[in-house]
């Protein structure tokens, strides 16, 4: 023979937070209900139980003997399960971060075993995306974006972690015999969408003087235009971090070096929310960008004036 169902488990939740609060107004709050819902649901829960749980006036409620016993047993329970709940999230945490395409497909991906492997518990997901981060919208637990001095959302605490150098790269078979940079002039320039200013903003870094282009070739993101550039449609302006692997394996030649730019990459995460997961994403990205390799030194024409100021901000910043 089976037993009675047992009572919704809403019902129940509603008598144990009001038997605690001893109060339908402060129970309507902590369930963000209303007050008249509190009172529908300890209704149901008397009728399903055949129990008088609570007595007196409507402003003025206590608990009788039956709902007592029931509220000693019930707020246990839950505390239990609230407490499971939590362990089983710590367990098994999921991070969102958004990243910038590029620099995850040719840096962060392949480092990211590494993280993992030392953080079992943490879910890493990563999702694509170019804009500025805004964390009034933007629903992610952290972002990795390329700022300028000054830039970021006021509302996010900003670490550095790695810093920026651009040069130009090319297929070895194109660009390997280069000795001037005003031979740069003569082949095809290639331009991602997300950043058209690249050749005029390096000319700007590093005092080179360049003709106008004879050709130009643009696409949609930055791994798009290094595939094109490995491919030998023409040379492109490239962050060292994004095209280190590519020269490593001799898929690219970059004749005259990285120039330092006072750009940096950061780590962007919503500013006073603690969370260990991403304590240790931010970390260990920190850790990451001190044991990456150095960049190939410029020596083109302004080799020898001094670098591009830093940031002035420290390592990590948040607003007060």
């Amino acid at each position: 023979m089976q037993g009675a169902a047992p009572p919704p488990l809403n019902a129940l939740r509603t008598f144990e937070v009001f038997a605690r609060h001893r109060s339908m107004t402060r129970a309507a709050a902590e369930l963000c209900v209303t007050h008249g819902a509190v009172s529908r649901q300890i209704a149901a829960l008397q009728a399903s139980l055949g129990a008088t749980l609570v007595t007196g006036p409507r402003h003025a409620l206590v608990l009788t003997e039956a709902g007592q016993a029931l509220a000693d047993r019930l707020t246990p329970a839950f505390a239990a399960i609230g407490e499971a709940v939590r362990a089983t999230r710590a367990a098994a945490r999921e991070i969102e971060i958004s990243c910038l395409g590029t620099f995850a497909l040719k840096w962060l991906i392949a480092r990211l075993p590494d993280f993992l492997e030392a953080h079992p518990e943490v879910r890493v997901r990563l999702s694509e995306s170019y804009v500025p981060v805004d964390f009034r919208r933007d629903r992610f637990d952290g972002a990795i974006r390329i700022l300028e001095p000054g830039e970021g959302d006021p509302r996010a605490e900003i670490t550095h972690f790695l810093g920026q150098h651009q040069g130009p790269v090319g297929a070895p078979a194109m660009v390997g015999g280069l000795t001037d940079a005003a031979q740069l002039d003569a082949l095809p320039r290639l331009r991602s969408a997300t950043f058209r200013r690249s050749w005029a903003s390096w000319a700007d870094l590093t005092g080179v003087t360049l003709a106008p282009a004879s050709v130009e070739r643009e696409f949609a993101h930055n791994h798009s235009m290094i595939e094109a550039a490995v491919s030998g449609m023409g040379v492109a302006i490239a962050p060292w971090a994004s095209v280190a692997p590519d020269i490593a394996a001799g898929r690219l030649a970059a004749p005259f070096g990285f120039a330092e730019r006072p750009s940096y990459f950061a780590f962007l995460r919503p500013a006073g929310r603690r969370d260990a997961a991403v304590d240790a994403f931010r970390d260990w990205l920190v850790e990451q960008g001190r044991a990456s390799p150095a960049p190939i030194p410029w020596t083109g024409p302004a080799a020898g004036r001094p670098p591009a100021p830093r940031p002035a901000e420290p390592a990590s910043t948040a607003p007060g």
